[in-house]
């Protein structure tokens, strides 16, 4: 799991939902304050996907412009990779009000929606 800082891990740690290795970037892409690529720890990245023993990159950073920049060019640096890239789920919070859903967050939510089953039930 790619995540932005050591806070990140600690909060996916908090669910108890995540059994894997984390991979902390060290910032997330931002020209405006200065922060490119060789800034960030994407290169150790790619040197670790390139060894062929990750199956899978999930992109656990910010729903942020720059936080989806980051994912995009980590996404173009793994694409000729062996390996599944993909994102933490986005949407509606549990216990939110629909009403009070950003524009983007709600679309989200509409086109990842999943099949309602017994998997909320547990």
């Amino acid at each position: 799991m790619v995540v932005e800082d050591v806070r990140d891990v600690m909060a996916v740690e908090n669910t108890s939902q995540y059994r894997g290795l984390y991979h902390v970037l060290g910032g997330i892409l931002s020209p405006v304050d200065g922060i490119g690529p060789d800034q960030l720890n994407i290169q150790s990245l790619v040197d670790r996907i390139s060894k062929g023993e990750v199956k899978e990159v999930i992109m656990a950073l910010s729903t942020t412009m720059e936080g989806d920049t980051t994912v995009f060019y980590i996404f173009k640096k793994l694409q000729h990779h062996e390996v599944a890239v993909t994102t933490i789920a986005r949407g509606v919070a549990i216990g939110g009000e629909i009403e009070y859903a950003d524009e983007v967050t709600l679309g989200r939510s509409i086109l990842n929606r999943t099949p309602y089953d017994n998997a909320f039930i547990r």
